[in-house]
């Protein structure tokens, strides 16, 4: 059974770091592509960051326009672990981020985490 588990939100003024982790189990984890989202109320899902295999031990790093800079994403292929460190947090990046996980080649990510709130006061 596949999980993904995150962890890592709280409430941090804005300006302030935060850091989210996720841990997967009952996946070949090396060989997903993992990512973030976050989804606000009545808004569409956004892909914040996401860390693709590109085969081997190759792996490449994509971010959404609206984090770049002040985002960053890692894996931990020996602990199964995936961590979006966030930084120069804003008001806006509130809300329910979640780790997903989808096979190479993959359109669209299949597994997905329970979610875990950030809340950036102003």
């Amino acid at each position: 059974q596949i999980q993904l588990v995150e962890s890592g939100g709280g409430l941090v003024p804005a300006g302030g770091s935060l850091r989210l982790s996720c841990a997967a189990s009952g996946l070949t984890f090396r060989t997903k592509d993992m990512g973030w989202f976050r989804q606000a109320p009545g808004k569409e899902r956004e892909l914040v960051a996401e860390v693709r295999w590109s085969g081997g031990s190759t792996y490449y790093a994509e971010y959404a326009d609206s984090v770049k800079g002040r985002f960053t994403i890692s894996r931990d292929n020996a602990k199964n672990t995936v961590t979006l460190q966030m930084g120069s947090l804003k008001p806006e990046d509130t809300t329910v981020y979640y780790c997903a996980a989808r096979r190479q080649g993959r359109q669209t990510y299949e597994y997905w985490g329970q979610g875990t709130q950030v809340t950036v006061s102003s």
